[in-house]
């Protein structure tokens, strides 16, 4: 694999080399990088795939570089943690028994919860080239994910936190996200989802409906 060479020249050959990983089973989501131009994981993608004599690496693109291969997430975490990516229940106190949901609920989750926050959605968006305050694709499909959660307790309100230009309304539907995820994650359809539901939600809220 790309990261099983990485591991060699810094073996080898340069032992200053940095780059992130750790699981290598495609698990973890830390050696997301660039090869070849596109971005992937490096413990699953081997070199015998790759066209040509020669692999180009690179760091992963909107993300300042720290060393090497590793970049600043910073952004990219900021922009996941303002979603809230947690489940809101009702009421402060836990529950005595799990929070119970039918198969059919669950089978509803299925496509959007296997996200391991590689960011590689996130340098792949060619929106946050040119605008480092978009939220990227990986935060606003979280939120889709808890918002589409039977046991989650956020109303329709709570859209809101996307429902601005650096919300939604800035992705430009190239669909680069959903060919960069290595977990066949839809961010795109996730967004246009939002979308629908929040031309809804300001009908109703428009007239008062809510």
């Amino acid at each position: 694999t790309v990261l099983e060479a990485l591991l060699n020249i810094q073996e080898t050959e340069d032992d200053s080399l940095a780059f992130r990983f750790s699981c290598r089973s495609a698990v973890c989501g830390s050696c997301g990088m660039l090869v070849n131009g596109a971005p992937v994981l490096a413990c699953r993608t081997q070199l015998a795939s790759l066209i040509g004599d020669q692999v180009l690496v690179e760091p992963l693109p909107n993300m300042d570089i720290i060393k090497d291969l590793v970049v600043d997430m910073t952004p990219f975490w900021r922009a996941y943690r303002s979603i809230e990516p947690w489940l809101h229940t009702n009421g402060s106190e836990p529950p005595r028994t799990e929070r119970l949901q039918s198969p059919a609920e669950e089978k509803k989750l299925e496509p959007y919860i296997n996200c391991i926050l590689c960011a590689c959605c996130y340098g792949a968006c060619p929106v946050l080239g040119f605008d480092e305050e978009y939220l990227g694709p990986a935060a606003i499909a979280k939120l889709f994910r808890f918002m589409r959660d039977s046991r989650d307790a956020r109303g329709a309100s709570f859209l809101e936190k996307v429902d601005r230009r650096t919300g939604v309304w800035n992705c430009r539907t190239i669909f680069r996200c959903i060919d960069a995820c290595p977990k066949d994650i839809r961010p795109t359809d996730t967004i246009l989802a939002l979308k629908r539901q929040l031309t809804l939600y300001r009908f109703k809220k428009f007239f008062k409906l809510l």
